[in-house]
């Protein structure tokens, strides 16, 4: 037992040797990466803070209406935004949805094609599951220390730790999604002459696209959960009170900005949960 513990497999030092590497040889990497994402997330934030909060909440009224197509669901909208307004959480909602949406688009952007190839290549799929389960399973804080070292305080490192958390779900269901298409129909695809770009296209995705949507939908949820660990490395929105409640035992304020949190997550679920708009074709 001594003898192993005194021959320690130096994890740590080759992991701090690797970061350290990153900054000497890739700064300038990452600085552009952290440019690009200030720049998508501050022309998401301009977008969702210039109206009228009023604005908005006629858009998402009328946006409701058009998907569902019923008086309860634009009703439910109506309230839970107005609550939100009248709490004073406007400002942090807006935050927290930008941060969302941005996470989103580059976990969809990223994940969707990753699985793709891994629903066509056999070894790929077998790399990559397990450092799915690596993302998903190792402590968030773990790698938050990287990213603050590589990305700095703000909204960028906390995106960040968020699409390493979520992207895992687009990844494992669009490969899902487009193992499970019918192998007639791409027999069908293939004896009318489809080229393999056009079976994909054609035939593979949009068989695939009821997982991809529930691969956003699920992004989008994890994506939330993560407001709070956001809010520790300097990114604004509703984990902050969440963090000021927790450090000063508020209960009120706390109890205020998790359910601010949760009518964010309903919302969002339910206009993107549009299943007849999904289902697959018999």
């Amino acid at each position: 037992m001594e003898f192993l513990t005194e021959h320690k497999i130096p994890i740590g030092k080759w992991a701090k040797n690797g970061v350290d590497w990153l900054i000497d040889n890739g700064g300038w990497f990452f600085d552009l990466i952290s440019a690009w994402l200030k720049a998508m997330i501050d022309g998401l934030l301009w977008c969702l803070e210039t109206p009228h909060p009023l604005i908005i909440v006629v858009i998402a009224v009328v946006a409701g209406w058009y998907l569902k197509r019923n008086i309860w669901f634009p009703a439910f909208v109506a309230a839970a935004l107005m609550l939100i307004i009248n709490q004073g959480y406007w400002p942090e909602t807006m935050q927290t949805l930008s941060l969302v949406i941005a996470a989103s688009i580059v976990c969809m952007a990223v994940g969707v094609p990753i699985g793709v190839a891994a629903a066509h290549r056999p070894r790929l799929s077998a790399f990559i599951r397990p450092v799915l389960d690596l993302m998903q399973t190792i402590p968030t804080f773990v790698y938050l220390i990287p990213a603050l070292i590589l990305f700095g305080l703000g909204m960028v490192p906390g995106l960040i730790a968020t699409v390493i958390f979520a992207i895992p779900a687009p990844v494992r269901l669009t490969e899902l999604g487009v193992k499970s298409t019918p192998r007639p129909l791409v027999e069908a695809g293939e004896a009318f002459g489809a080229t393999r770009w056009q079976l994909l296209w054609k035939i593979e995705l949009p068989w695939a696209l009821p997982n991809i949507m529930a691969g956003l939908t699920q992004t989008i949820m994890l994506s939330l959960s993560m407001v709070v660990i956001a809010a520790l490395v300097g990114a604004p929105g509703l984990g902050v009170p969440v963090v000021r409640a927790l450090n000063t035992v508020n209960i009120g304020k706390g109890f205020e900005a998790g359910l601010m949190i949760v009518l964010v997550a309903i919302l969002l679920d339910r206009f993107l949960r549009n299943e007849s708009s999904w289902d697959r074709g018999p």
